[in-house]
Formats: C-alpha cells, sequence, structure tokens
C-alpha cells in the first residue's frame, strides 16, 4: 500500500490536490468532489481531469441536491469516459463530524444518495469504473442490487462502517462474505477514511478489515487485490 487516493473536500479546491499530486505523482491519485449542479459541468470537469490531471470524480448528491439520474450526472459519467477518469459516488448515510459534534441538524436529503439510481447511469457508461464507499453506507442491500446490475461498480471498504448498526446482528466478516459473493475480489477497494491531522493513518480499520478477511478465509491473492491491486488496476502509475 504504497499509493492513496487524496481528495479535495471542497467544491472548487482541484489546485490544491493537483499541487499535491504534482509534487507526489507516485504516491497520490488526485479526486476531487465536484456538484454538478454549480452548472458549467463540461469545461469545469474538462480543466480538472485533463490539464490538472485529476483521476477520480467526487459526487455528493445528498449534499448538495441532486438526483443521481440527472442529466447533469449522465454530463459527469461522459466527462470521465472521455478522459479515462473514475466517479466516485458518496450514497447512503452522510454526516459530517464537526455538525454532530456541534449539534446541528444534518441539511442532507439521503434520498438522493439511491445507489439504484446510480446503476441506472453508470449502465451506459461501460467504460467508467464507479466507486460506492463505506458499501454503501447503509444502503447496504441496494449498493449489493446495484453491483449485481452493473459490472462497473466497485465498492470501497472505508470508514468504521457504523452504518452497520442499521442491520441488527450483521458483522463487518458477513459485509466482506456478502461482499465477495456478489461483487468479487476485483471489486471492492479497500479504504481507512484516513484524514485530517491527527487523525492520520487509520491503523485500527486496517487491522480489523484484515482480521475480518482471514477469518472468512480469503485467501493471499483475493486480498493482495483488495488492499492494493485493484487500485493499482484502476489508477495505474502514470508516466513520470
Amino acid at each position: 500500500m504504497s499509493r492513496a487516493a487524496l481528495i479535495a473536500s471542497i467544491p472548487g479546491d482541484e489546485a490544491s490536490v493537483a499541487t499535491a499530486v504534482g509534487r507526489h505523482p507516485s504516491r497520490f491519485v488526485g479526486f476531487f468532489m465536484f456538484n454538478p449542479s454549480a452548472g458549467d459541468v463540461s469545461s469545469r470537469l474538462s480543466r480538472a481531469v485533463s490539464e490538472q490531471r485529476l483521476r477520480g470524480i467526487c459526487l455528493f448528491p445528498a449534499m448538495h441536491g441532486y438526483k443521481l439520474d440527472d442529466e447533469r450526472v449522465r454530463e459527469v459519467f461522459a466527462a470521465a469516459s472521455e478522459h479515462g477518469a473514475a466517479v466516485f459516488v458518496h450514497c447512503g448515510v452522510l454526516s459530517v463530524g464537526v455538525r454532530k459534534k456541534l449539534g446541528l441538524p444534518s441539511p442532507f436529503d439521503l434520498r438522493l444518495g439511491d445507489p439504484l439510481a446510480l446503476a441506472a447511469v453508470a449502465l451506459r457508461f461501460p467504460a467508467v469504473p464507479v466507486i460506492v464507499p463505506h458499501f454503501g453506507a447503509g444502503m447496504w442491500r441496494e449498493a449489493l442490487m446495484a453491483a449485481d446490475q452493473c459490472a462497473t461498480i466497485h465498492l470501497d471498504s472505508s470508514s468504521s462502517n457504523g452504518w452497520m448498526k442499521y442491520y441488527p446482528g450483521l458483522t463487518l466478516d458477513e459485509v466482506f462474505r456478502r461482499a465477495l459473493a456478489v461483487a468479487g475480489p476485483d471489486r471492492i477497494l479497500f479504504g481507512t477514511d484516513s484524514s485530517f491531522f491527527p487523525r492520520g493513518w487509520q491503523k485500527p480499520v486496517f487491522a480489523a478489515q484484515d482480521d475480518a478477511l482471514r477469518g472468512i478465509g480469503v485467501n493471499d491473492e483475493d486480498r493482495q487485490k483488495i488492499f492494493e491491486g485493484n487500485f493499482e488496476r484502476l489508477f495505474p502509475l502514470a508516466s513520470i
């Protein structure tokens, strides 16, 4: 695990990620948050994925208030297809830690982050890899259905996966078992949600996921795909 995705979590902050990737091209793959409802989709995306060489377009429909089968989302997929980028789509429960700590209500419409609507769009763009983080973040059943329907959808294992509280009795072992049964070892991507200082690298998240995979008997080859190989395949090291 010598490389990682680096995500700008503020719309319009592509330049910061592009600078980091430019300085460390062998370590970082640049992702950026994008709000298609802000308009001027094609030209903004073209600049980010071609001029700034970013490779992952991150959509947060519940946060920005649009449906995943909106025409503007299809424009995002069209740009990703043209420029060889991936689309990362946050589905399910979306929360911001700072808002929770301050006791602020959530302004997000969770109905907009439906993996089934995502699958309908993704099927039209078979060359575009799609990543759904946190196993669908609570929309677990729908994420599995979407991945079963659309072969380009990948499930990302990042975060503590606290969404499992919505499924009494569900364990991380069983999450991986079912994900592997539906998507297979080639469409699961390891992630920890490591972030700001001093939080940093989330070693306990890695340890829990590794233990879960070993516990259900996943072999070394398939664990290597999940922890590193699939990411390397989707985002091969570009010529420097």
